[in-house]
């Protein structure tokens, strides 16, 4: 059972999701909060598998309610995905930083929201290659000061060469492929270094990749 918190304080939209959520035999709303410090209260009363989180509320935004969510330990398998009207913003690239495991926009197809939602809790960062490199090309190219991870001088080669791949936008399947591996070692040199860099998921991954200065963003 996929054990779901909604946080949004727009108590329609809550409600819409909801009904999406609860006539699915495999997914259950454990709880409902109308701002982001609520919801990180109900994240650690609940632990959710899924948090799924609105950008913008009151009392405390969504950047924040992840950013503390990520920073527990003891919701290390809460996965949070930010809810928002705009699509890929400069918003929604800070909560992929603070912690999100990505991001759905509000006007979803009801079931693109109910695939989203399985994909996220399997641990899956819900970034598809083409977001990946959007993200890419408009934020992380911006000028930053490089900032070495606790971890990186641990990682091996192929961990390495892993991660370069993926924060270039290739699925493990394509990670395998261009390292000519299997999609089953590509997975496991990924999940290594994630471990390693301290990261939750692949969002952090492509991030710390940039920012660590692992990958160089092309020039336009």
């Amino acid at each position: 059972m996929i054990r779901v918190l909604l946080v949004d304080d727009q108590a329609l939209l809550r409600s819409g999701f909801r009904a999406l959520l609860d006539i699915e035999d495999d997914i259950e709303v454990v709880a409902e909060a109308a701002d982001g410090r609520e919801g990180v209260a109900l994240a650690r009363r609940h632990l959710p598998d899924i948090a799924l989180i609105d950008i913008q509320m009151p009392v405390l935004d969504g950047i924040e309610a992840t950013r503390l969510i990520a920073a527990d330990p003891a919701l290390a398998g809460v996965h949070v995905v930010i809810l928002t009207n705009y699509g890929l913003d400069e918003h929604v690239f800070h909560a992929l930083r603070a912690g999100a495991a990505g991001f759905l926009v509000k006007d979803i197809e009801p079931e693109d929201f109910l695939h989203a939602v399985r994909v996220a809790a399997r641990g899956d960062a819900l970034l598809a290659p083409s977001i990946t490199r959007r993200l890419i090309d408009r934020y992380v190219v911006e000028p930053r000061h490089l900032r070495a991870p606790a971890g990186l001088a641990e990682l091996t080669s192929r961990e390495r060469e892993a991660v370069v791949l993926v924060a270039q936008g290739l699925s493990n399947d394509d990670v395998a492929a261009r390292m000519v591996i299997s999609p089953l070692t590509a997975k496991t040199h990924v999940n290594r270094a994630m471990t390693k860099l301290h990261v939750r998921d692949r969002a952090q991954l492509v991030v710390v990749a940039y920012e660590s200065g692992l990958v160089a963003p092309r020039q336009h």
